[in-house]
């Protein structure tokens, strides 16, 4: 473990105690890669029926199984308090909510671990002692994936010295050279959602927009992907507002990059977003975005440019986007290959993995990683 600056290798302790959690295991994983590739050691807790804890055991890293049913479940504790002391890594990296509460019980002092925390969602944090104490006193640093995070973090008192955007990162290759055909009836637009089925996600919102647009006699389809717990409120939704036959549910979606190559835009409804993966992974499909005007999707998605921004809780201005693109096939193809550059550009799963590593090396005191 000698040498110093970029030529020191890291001992990393991950820690991602949820079973399924959106795309968030996805950027995890493509850090681990990318650090297991540079000769970084890398230790990973992580539940053990999880698809990070079963795609890492492919991946030269060790993993032990971690069950944490709430944020005051400390059975995994000692274990965590045992493998610091006895590797002593240089980072602890906390990649979920829950994980980062463990911070209160793992052991501080000297230069090393430095503890840092990955952000992911953009609603609001209680300005509390809780918040402070958390973000300001045990950890070293935070990532926030977006800029729209970062602002939230700020105005829940923490310290915005602390804290560092790091955009989430995908393979745009992985969606680009997927061809195929989209099945649908015969002129149809086809319409997709991948998202949990879940409140925040806002499919009840693009079901009324897709009752107005059935009422204009336009003629297209919904493609539904993803779990949730209210997938049976929303089936029970579409049809109600006559939308049976219109709107097919597919359930959990493994192969994202088949379902955006079976669609023609994708819509994102939500009332909270912290950047949404989706998004970029369509984009670099080629797919123009619908988005609303919430938390880190102002950002990944240019209006006008690579798809279309309305207000969330609006389905009139979102059944006027849908609207659009159905009336225009050109119009998608234009917006979806100017997307599809913006990912290459800025959101690429290297990038996003090269500015992680900077960042490790800048909070263990590497000054040429300080910015």
């Amino acid at each position: 473990m000698g040498g110093s600056g970029d030529n020191r290798l890291l001992r990393v302790l991950h820690i991602d105690p949820e079973r399924n959690w959106g795309g968030g295991e996805a950027q995890v994983f493509g850090l681990l890669r990318h650090l297991a590739a540079r000769g970084h050691r890398n230790d990973l807790f992580a539940h053990p029926h999880g698809l990070l804890f079963q795609r890492g055991t492919g991946l030269k890293i060790t993993t032990h199984p971690m069950v944490m049913r709430n944020d005051l479940d400390l059975r995994c504790v000692a274990a965590l308090r045992r493998a610091i002391r006895e590797v002593g890594y240089d980072i602890v990296h906390f990649h979920t909510k829950r994980a980062h509460s463990l911070a209160l019980w793992l052991q501080r002092g000297g230069t090393r671990p430095r503890y840092v925390v990955t952000r992911r969602m953009d609603y609001p944090e209680a300005r509390s002692w809780y918040t402070h104490f958390l973000y300001n006193r045990r950890v070293d640093g935070v990532v926030a994936i977006s800029q729209a995070i970062r602002d939230v973090l700020i105005r829940s008192g923490v310290e915005k010295e602390k804290i560092r955007v790091i955009c989430s990162g995908i393979d745009p290759a992985a969606f680009a050279r997927v061809k195929t055909a989209i099945a649908r009836p015969a002129g149809a637009t086809m319409v997709g959602c991948l998202a949990g089925l879940e409140e925040r996600k806002g499919h009840r919102y693009l079901f009324e927009a897709a009752a107005m647009l059935k009422a204009e006699g336009l003629n297209i389809q919904y493609k539904i992907g993803g779990a949730g717990p209210l997938r049976a409120q929303l089936e029970e939704e579409s049809v109600r507002l006559g939308l049976a036959g219109h709107v097919h549910f597919l359930g959990f979606v493994s192969d994202t990059a088949e379902f955006f190559a079976g669609i023609d835009v994708l819509a994102m409804p939500s009332l909270y977003e912290g950047l949404g993966v989706a998004v970029l992974e369509a984009m670099a499909a080629g797919k123009p975005v619908i988005a609303t005007r919430v938390g880190g999707l102002v950002e990944s998605v240019v209006d006008d440019v690579t798809g279309i921004l309305v207000p969330p809780r609006d389905p009139a201005a979102l059944a006027a986007a849908i609207a659009k693109f159905a009336r225009s096939h050109t119009l998608g193809l234009s917006m979806g290959q100017q997307g599809r550059e913006r990912v290459r550009q800025e959101y690429s799963l290297e990038k996003m993995a090269l500015q992680n590593e900077s960042y490790y090396r800048a909070l263990l005191g590497d000054s040429a990683n300080l910015h």
